[in-house]
C-alpha cells in the first residue's frame, strides 16, 4: 500500500474539516495501548484499527516521540505533527458516551504524521526514528 502525500492509498478521510490534510495525512496508533484499553473496557472486542487509526505500530509512543520526528516507515518518510483530539466519532465507533473523557485522560492519544516522502509500506514494515527534533516536545506534552 502506498503512503501518499494526503493519506494511505484507498483510505480517505470523510470529514476533510477536522480529519486529513498534510499535517493529518496518517494517523499512527500504538500497539502496546490495545492491552490497556483490554483491562479498562473489557466488553469491548478489539481487532487493529480499532481507534480509526491507518497505521498500528509497535515501540513508538507518545512519551518517547517528540512534535518534528522524522520517521522511515516501509519506504516512506514522515514527520510527527500532533496528537489526536478525538471527534464524536470515536464515542460512536465504541458506543459509550464517556470515550472521548476516557480517551483523553489515558494520554494514549495516537499521533498523526506528514508525509515527507511517499512510498510504499506493508504490514510488518520496519519503523525507524531517522532524526529527532532539537526543541524535544513530546506528543504527550501538547495532548
Amino acid at each position: 500500500m502506498k503512503i501518499k502525500k494526503l493519506n494511505l492509498a484507498g483510505d480517505q478521510q470523510a470529514d476533510l474539516t477536522v480529519h486529513g490534510g498534510a499535517e493529518k495525512a496518517v494517523y499512527a496508533y500504538p500497539a502496546e495501548h490495545y492491552e490497556y484499553w483490554r483491562k479498562k473496557l473489557p466488553d469491548v472486542p478489539f481487532s487493529w484499527g480499532k481507534f480509526g487509526e491507518n497505521l498500528t505500530t509497535e515501540g513508538l509512543t507518545e512519551d518517547t516521540l517528540c512534535i518534528g520526528d522524522r520517521l522511515k516507515v516501509g519506504a516512506a518518510i514522515l514527520m510527527v505533527t500532533q496528537p489526536r483530539m478525538p471527534c464524536y466519532k470515536l464515542a460512536l465507533r465504541f458506543d459509550r458516551e464517556d470515550m472521548i473523557k476516557r480517551f483523553l485522560a489515558s494520554q494514549r492519544s495516537g499521533f498523526y504524521l506528514s508525509v515527507i516522502e511517499e512510498g510504499e509500506v506493508h504490514a510488518g514494515s520496519k519503523v525507524e526514528i531517522l532524526s529527532r527534533d532539537p526543541h524535544r516536545v513530546a506528543v504527550v506534552d501538547i495532548a
